[in-house]
């Protein structure tokens, strides 16, 4: 890491209050409402100007404080205004693709970093509501950027492109969209940017991270949950995984409920939060179970490998700091645990 980047995370750790877990947080279904930030120019909230980019969901008042969350065993879903500021679908106008990438964005407040994250496969950018709200709970200044990739949540795709999940063009969408968010919301400057992905996410921003087009502007990243030897191993397992899994539910709570009691999703809230992005409602006669899938993940099936082939020397490579979080050790192949025990800063600027 550059000298700029230690210093800058090292005042902002030390300022930072020692984080405990409470498991009885769960399930009490206890969310955190979003804290109070001074206004401030720099603040998304305070663009007018952009608010002609920005199309809110129905009934849904763009600029409203955090709504409050119902206590107790409840499927209600929860609103994506809880968690961020506003939405946003981008579409880059010198491109010809006709793509619209939609994000969910909570800017930085003063020179806070932009925390950039991508979800895994299946998944929409509220996978990381919740988390997005510990960690602006910790470090208030903190901005969350949370796209849907391509083939899911809101993103948009022209039918005549054809499904194109390889690393390489999800990689150039998170570009994409941390360029095209810095225009829209008329930044004078990106700031700083912390990288955070879920397993086919995590691939996605190690690639980023590796192609270097950030810069000094990229102070590290984060990899949740997968790494290269145990994803490719999984992925044999993906097809019956797929064929266990209902094709779709009677309701949006019914699908919330099905991703709790399987424990796909353990934190209720974030089931509430997350689940109903990944479903639609196709009515059809006699159909009792209308709520189907959005993203048609055995069609995803030719990119699995190239999604996670490399993962681990490119992680290990790519220049700032690096965080890989598991469930234990034992997930390590041989490559990470060398880097583990050798240390990884070796590899950073």
């Amino acid at each position: 890491m550059s000298d700029l980047q230690k210093a800058w995370a090292k005042n902002r750790l030390s300022t930072l209050p020692a984080i405990t877990f409470d498991e009885r947080e769960e399930e009490e279904n206890h969310v955190a409402e979003l804290p109070e930030h001074p206004e401030d120019d720099s603040s998304s909230a305070s663009s007018a100007s952009s608010t002609g980019t920005v199309i809110p969901s129905p009934s849904q008042n763009l600029f409203a404080r955090p709504q409050s969350v119902s206590r107790g065993k409840t499927l209600q879903p929860i609103p994506w205004t809880t968690y961020f500021e506003r939405e946003l679908f981008l579409k880059d106008e010198e491109s010809t693709s006709n793509t619209t990438i939609h994000t969910y964005l909570t800017s930085p407040v003063g020179k806070g970093p932009l925390f950039v994250m991508h979800h895994g496969a299946g998944s929409s950018g509220l996978s990381f509501a919740v988390v997005g709200s510990e960690i602006r709970k910790r470090l208030p200044a903190a901005g969350i950027l949370s796209p849907d990739a391509r083939g899911h949540g809101s993103t948009a795709v022209a039918e005549s492109q054809g499904l194109d999940l390889s690393l390489e063009t999800l990689t150039a969408d998170l570009l994409s969209v941390i360029l095209m968010t810095k225009k829209v919301m008329k930044w004078d400057a990106l700031p700083p940017i912390i990288l955070v992905g879920h397993s086919l996410g995590g691939a996605v921003v190690t690639e980023l991270a590796k192609t270097g087009k950030l810069g000094n502007l990229l102070l590290g990243y984060a990899v949740l949950d997968v790494v290269e030897g145990s994803a490719i191993d999984a992925l044999q397992s993906m097809r019956t995984y797929l064929s266990t899994r209902p094709p779709g539910f009677a309701t949006v709570e019914a699908g919330i409920d099905w991703h709790v009691r399987s424990r796909t999703i353990r934190n209720s809230v974030s089931a509430r939060t997350s689940v109903p992005a990944l479903l639609s409602v196709h009515e059809q006669a006699c159909d009792t179970r209308p709520w189907k899938w959005r993203t048609d993940l055995a069609a995803t099936q030719p990119f699995w490998e190239n999604w996670f082939v490399g993962l681990s020397k490119k992680f290990l490579e790519a220049k700032g700091g690096k965080l890989l979080l598991l469930a234990g050790t034992d997930r390590l192949d041989t490559e990470l645990t060398i880097g583990q025990m050798q240390g990884t800063d070796r590899n950073s600027p």
